[in-house]
């Protein structure tokens, strides 16, 4: 049991799936679902999505993530997001040195605690596209109020481009169409950060 609980969550995907920690479904369930909160309402055919993955493997991680569900422990407390450096100190350790664009949301209730985090996208060295309904999509599923969007820049420039300003523009706009508000667009490249929102950058306009 000891052991047990000292083995990564990376390898304890691995050995459920009995597949290679540093291999790539691994890899690829790692990035998608970076802890374990975020597999608590995976479905069967999101899974089954990332190549490698079939009915059988989808079915395992299923039960696994529902037997932990069973016996889990009390939750931590609940990590609350105040301000733009927040966001930063909790995303930056994992998109500062990504060699690919990365588009992660925040999910947030109404007293502003994170309630999950999800990769909504994975770009090239330069871009990730990323479309306003996978975005909702994925609020709506976990019955968030409010999010906060973050991308990494891989050149280490955190200044946000004409395509940055452009989609996060079209986010709050389709935000405010279904009552889902969009906080902030944290951009992180090495060691700094832009907010979107201190910038001014997200006004849409009368």
């Amino acid at each position: 049991m000891n052991n047990a609980r000292k083995q990564t969550y990376k390898d304890l995907l691995a050995n459920t799936l009995r597949e290679d920690a540093n291999g790539y479904l691994i890899g690829e369930l790692t990035t998608r679902y970076p802890n374990p909160g975020a597999l608590i309402d995976v479905t069967e055919q999101e899974l089954m999505s990332i190549k490698g993955i079939g009915t059988s493997k989808a079915k395992q991680i299923i039960a696994a993530v529902q037997l932990v569900k069973e016996f889990a422990a009390p939750l931590p407390e609940p990590t609350v997001v105040r301000t733009p450096n927040d966001v930063f100190s909790i995303m930056a350790s994992e998109l500062r040195y990504s060699p690919k664009e990365l588009f992660v949301c925040l999910f947030l209730n109404t007293k502003n605690h994170i309630i999950a985090k999800d990769v909504i996208s994975i770009g090239t060295l330069s871009n990730a596209i990323v479309h306003p309904r996978e975005v909702f999509r994925a609020a709506i599923k976990r019955n968030s109020a409010s999010i906060i969007c973050c991308h990494n820049h891989p050149s280490g420039n955190p200044e946000p481009s004409s395509e940055d300003v452009q989609i996060t523009k079209r986010l709050v706009s389709v935000g405010e169409l279904i009552g889902i508000d969009v906080l902030d667009h944290i951009i992180i490249g090495g060691h700094r950060y832009i907010s979107m929102r201190e910038k001014g950058l997200m006004e849409i306009g009368p």
